[in-house]
C-alpha cells in the first residue's frame, strides 16, 4: 500500500497541474494569457497545436506545481506519515523546490507535444486519441523530473500504471 501511496503522492503535482488549465480558464483576470502557445501557427498546413495549449495553462501549471511541492515539503517536515510515503524522496533537501514547478511544466509540455502530433495526423482538437491523451503528461512529467531526481524502475512504472488509471476512472 505504501508503493501506490508514494505513486500519488510523488506525481501528485504533475497530476494537479495538469488539470488546473481548466480552472485557471475560469479565472477573469488571467484571461489576457490565454494566449495559443503557437501563436496561431501552423506547420504543413495543421495547427502547431491549436488553440488550448495556453500561456495561461503553462503558468498555472508552474504555478500549482510549486504549490504543491511546497505543501509536500511541509508535510514532509511535520508528519511521521508523509515521511512513511515519501521513499527514497527526501522533501527536506533545498533542490525539492524545483521538483514541483519541473513536474508541472512537464506535464504539460508532455500534452503539448501529444497534441502537435494529433494535430499533424489530423484528430481534432478535444477527440481522444487512446492512449495518448491519457499517458501523455505522465511520460512528460516523469521525463523532466529526471533533471531534478531519479527513481527506480519500478517505482516511475508504478507511478505510470496509476495515474494511467486514475486517468482513465475520472474521465
Amino acid at each position: 500500500m505504501n508503493n501506490v501511496l508514494f505513486a500519488l503522492w510523488f506525481f501528485l503535482p504533475a497530476g494537479l497541474a495538469n488539470a488546473s488549465p481548466v480552472f485557471a480558464a475560469k479565472i477573469g483576470v488571467l484571461h489576457p494569457l490565454l494566449r495559443p502557445l503557437d501563436f496561431g501557427k501552423k506547420f504543413r498546413g495543421h495547427r502547431i497545436l491549436g488553440d488550448n495549449k495556453t500561456w495561461l495553462g503553462i503558468l498555472s501549471a508552474v504555478f500549482v506545481g510549486f504549490v504543491i511541492i511546497a505543501l509536500q515539503k511541509y508535510g514532509f517536515n511535520h508528519s511521521e506519515w508523509i515521511r512513511s510515503i515519501s521513499g527514497s524522496v527526501n522533501y527536506a533537501q533545498p533542490k525539492i523546490w524545483w521538483l514541483g514547478p519541473v513536474l508541472g511544466f512537464g506535464a504539460l509540455l508532455g500534452d503539448a507535444i501529444e497534441s502537435f502530433f494529433k494535430r499533424q495526423i489530423g484528430v481534432s482538437p478535444g477527440h481522444s486519441w487512446f492512449p495518448f491523451d491519457q499517458i501523455d503528461y505522465i511520460l512528460g512529467g516523469l521525463i523532466l523530473s529526471l533533471v531534478i531526481i531519479r527513481l527506480t524502475t519500478y517505482e516511475y512504472l508504478l507511478i505510470i500504471v496509476i495515474w494511467l488509471l486514475l486517468h482513465l476512472i475520472s474521465s
